[in-house]
């Protein structure tokens, strides 16, 4: 049986049934133990279902707000989050960023630092930089548009993005937690935040603290390929300790 075909099968169970052990998948479809642990890793990592103890449960999928409405939500830590990362920046740099409206935030904080190139994923990044500084150096990057974001994702996106080497790489994951790492809610999304995390020397994640301990539907990264995590003052002490014993090298607060 085909891959495809044991997921399609693994996720029509989950809509009779809340939950699935492995028991059971491996007597349906006559293969091994290890290849349907494989299966549901794959289908978790899609934010698909949920890994639990022996099998794996439905999960429930909540609509994420539109990219407008996210933009007005936590807008002022977003705001004073990007300006503690643009002082990151330094003149000279190539920065990589993804279509994030925390990233968006931190575009326009670092706009006006000279002989800056930026490469980026956001239709509204770019056109917030050069409004700043219209001699800006910004190469938008090519791919499939989609309707929820003001950017540009597939494969094309993200093999451009790893032509590129940037001294840093900024993203801004819907959750960042100690067991799961950063994730987010769209694949497009979490595959060009991946693009960038490869590229990059050193990788910058932006989150307000409602983030924080948070977990979505498709894994970026691990907490130990997050070089700085950039944050708001008020974090519970035991979170950051947590995401540092967890592998991100340096909290930076706003």
């Amino acid at each position: 049986m085909w891959a495809k075909d044991r997921y399609h099968l693994i996720l029509a169970k989950l809509t009779v049934s809340e939950r699935v052990s492995v028991d059971e998948l491996v007597e349906d479809m006559q293969v091994s133990r290890e290849t349907i642990r494989r299966d549901i890793v794959q289908l978790e990592s899609e934010g698909k279902l949920r890994r639990v103890h022996g099998g794996a449960e439905r999960v429930t999928v909540q609509n994420e707000p539109k990219f407008e409405d996210r933009k007005r939500v936590n807008a002022a830590a977003k705001k004073r989050i990007a300006i503690a990362a643009a002082r990151l920046v330094q003149p000279g740099m190539m920065v990589a960023l993804d279509a994030g409206t925390t990233t968006l935030a931190f575009a326009t904080a670092m706009a006006g630092i000279p002989d800056v190139a930026v490469i980026t994923n956001s239709v509204d990044a770019s056109t917030a930089i050069l409004a700043i500084r219209p001699d800006a150096d910004v190469v938008l990057i090519g791919g499939r548009v989609i309707p929820e974001i003001p950017g540009t994702f597939g494969e094309m996106a993200t093999s451009s993005m790893r032509r590129y080497s940037p001294d840093l790489g900024v993203f801004s994951p819907v959750g960042i937690s100690a067991t799961r790492g950063a994730t987010d809610f769209h694949q497009s999304e979490a595959d060009f935040a991946r693009a960038v995390i490869a590229s990059a020397k050193k990788v910058v994640a932006l989150a307000d603290v409602s983030k924080l301990g948070e977990v979505s539907r498709v894994e970026i990264c691990g907490c130990d390929e997050i070089d700085v995590l950039v944050t708001e003052k008020g974090v519970e002490e035991s979170e950051v300790g947590t995401l540092r014993g967890a592998g991100i090298g340096e909290v930076v607060w706003d």
